[in-house]
Formats: C-alpha cells, sequence, structure tokens
C-alpha cells in the first residue's frame, strides 16, 4: 500500500468489536447463500430513525475508500463517515425469548432509541 493512497486494502484492528456469538451467525449466513456475490458485511450509519441516526448492516464487498476491519474471519467494511459514529461499536447476536437478532453497543451513542437500532451522539 503505497502513501496517499486513499483505498485502505488491509484489515484494521480496533475500529469495532465483534461478539463470538455475532461472528458465528454472519459467517453462516454468509455462506448458506452461494449465489451472493459478497465477502464481507457493510457496518453503516445513515439519517433516519426515531434517535436521528440508524444502524446499516448488509452483505456487501468492499468500496473505495472503505475502511476494513477484520474479526473472527469475518471481513467488514465501513465508509469513512459511519467509521466515525461507530469506532469503539460492539456487534452482539442475541437469540432467545424476548427476541433474536443483530445488537449494536455504542460507546458514541449519547441516547439509543427502545428497538435499540437508531441513535444519536
Amino acid at each position: 500500500m503505497s502513501v496517499g493512497n486513499t483505498t485502505e486494502s488491509a484489515p484494521k484492528k480496533g475500529i469495532m468489536s465483534v461478539s463470538e456469538a455475532a461472528a458465528q451467525e454472519l459467517k453462516r449466513l454468509l455462506t448458506e447463500d452461494a449465489q451472493r456475490d459478497a465477502d464481507g458485511v457493510r457496518v453503516a450509519v445513515k439519517g433516519g430513525g426515531c434517535s436521528g441516526l440508524s444502524y446499516v448492516l448488509e452483505f456487501d464487498t468492499m468500496r473505495e475508500g472503505d475502511n476494513v476491519h477484520e474479526e473472527q474471519g469475518v471481513r467488514f467494511y465501513m465508509d469513512r463517515k459511519s467509521s466515525i459514529y461507530l469506532k469503539g461499536i460492539l456487534l452482539d447476536y442475541r437469540a432467545g425469548l424476548h427476541g433474536k437478532g443483530f445488537q449494536f453497543k455504542n460507546p458514541n451513542a449519547s441516547s439509543t432509541c427502545g428497538c435499540g437500532e437508531s441513535f444519536s451522539v
């Protein structure tokens, strides 16, 4: 990688954390559909939701300018703007009687909505 290159292709450490349960579920979902072109998971933030900002979690490939983070065999892609809001986040996965799904634990959030899908800073 050359100096001044805006595309970050080497995985970075420390951008985010992923629980073992979340990594296992993402690996299962990534391999479940052989037709999918994605080789990783995009974690992003967009405007909206009841608290102002909403999380985005989707299968994708690397785009120019992405920050790349690899943990427990899963590649995560974040655009630069989202990386600011997601630095230090923990992605978890819960299954049980009180609902199941991916959960974001964001130390940067000053408030979070009741469903946990949006936040404000």
